[in-house]
């Protein structure tokens, strides 16, 4: 049995510690919130954050503690929001044992800095890229909670690590893949949420299939060209990581993102899209951050753009959609 450590019990880090479970580990979630930790330890549940699943598995525990959560975990997990998981990782450095992997499950850029999760993660644990992993696919946290089949993929430089996770996540419901290519993982969860947004938008305003088509597929061609640039395997946007997350996170009201996204097409402001999401979807921080990275790489990004005209300048979905596929015609 493998010691695996969870830092953070929101929706989906609860949700993959209950995978790791079902798959035969032991689970320490680490929390900052005592009413999560006591609700873990002692009803076996987390209604807060996961009220869908009646009862984790027996082999799901939690802590406040910071140095008990990693203690002896040959695996640590990180499920913290990407725009504080430097800061939140920074109080980890120095607690992790000297052989741990350490994966992550965050999607998104660093708004500030403009760096992908394995940079955040590795910078602020002082980690070797070989102790590094990464976990993305298309896994909406309520179906996975759910125990429905799912799949993803695990991402290293080291292909040992990247199997030594596989194995660890390996459950009757979930099967995972193993890739090389962290940049084009990391690329691909962070990128599809600016298009999710996008394609939410277009729902929310009341066009139809072909408007979101139109919207995926073109998002799909700027993430791959940002993926290529930044040094990621072009075959890794047409995978799970990429085409299969982009599916599930532009058509379902689980996903944050299109909510965020289909509020907006209805009118709401970024305040109350904000209110009636419950939080910030991450790709509202990602698309400066991915118009950026594009001026960097020299890159086009004209739906990162037009969504960021969107954000901070109030352009409707109608503005948006002619900024997107106004202009000459040009090659696909």
């Amino acid at each position: 049995m493998t010691k695996i450590a969870v830092l953070g019990a929101g929706a989906w880090g609860t949700t993959f510690g209950q995978v790791l479970a079902d798959a035969g580990n032991q689970v320490t979630m680490w929390a900052i919130e005592p009413e999560v930790v006591r609700a873990i330890n002692e009803e076996h549940r987390n209604p807060k954050r996961t009220p869908s699943i009646d009862r984790l598995p027996d082999g799901v525990t939690a802590t406040l503690d910071r140095a008990q959560a990693v203690q002896d975990a040959s695996i640590v997990v990180v499920a913290i929001a990407a725009q504080h998981a430097r800061e939140a990782l920074g109080e980890f450095k120095g607690l992790l044992g000297d052989s741990a992997i350490v994966v992550s499950l965050m999607k998104g850029i660093e708004r500030e800095s403009g760096k992908r999760m394995d940079q955040v993660v590795t910078e602020a644990l002082g980690l070797p890229a070989e102790r590094f992993a990464a976990v993305s696919g298309p896994n909406l946290s309520k179906e996975v909670a759910a125990r429905e089949p799912s799949a993803t993929v695990v991402a290293s430089t080291n292909a040992q690590a990247a199997m030594q996770v596989a194995q660890a996540c390996e459950a009757p419901y979930f099967k995972p893949f193993v890739s090389s290519d962290v940049i084009g993982l990391e690329m691909c969860g962070s990128l599809k949420n600016v298009t999710a947004l996008a394609v939410g938008m277009s729902r929310g305003a009341g066009y139809g299939e072909n408007t979101a088509a139109m919207i995926q597929a073109r998002g799909l061609a700027e993430m791959t060209a940002l993926g290529e640039a930044a040094g990621a395997q072009a075959k890794t946007f047409a995978g799970l990581a990429g085409v299969g997350d982009l599916v599930a996170t532009c058509a379902s009201s689980l996903s944050r993102n299109y909510t965020f996204g289909f509020n907006l097409g209805k009118g709401l402001s970024i305040e109350e899209a904000t209110q009636a999401s419950q939080g910030v979807a991450e790709g509202v921080p990602t698309t400066d951050a991915v118009v950026g990275l594009g001026h960097n790489l020299g890159i086009a990004t004209p739906l990162a753009s037009a969504m960021s005209h969107v954000l901070n300048d109030g352009l409707n979905c109608a503005g948006m959609i002619e900024e997107l596929f106004g202009g000459s015609i040009i090659a696909e």
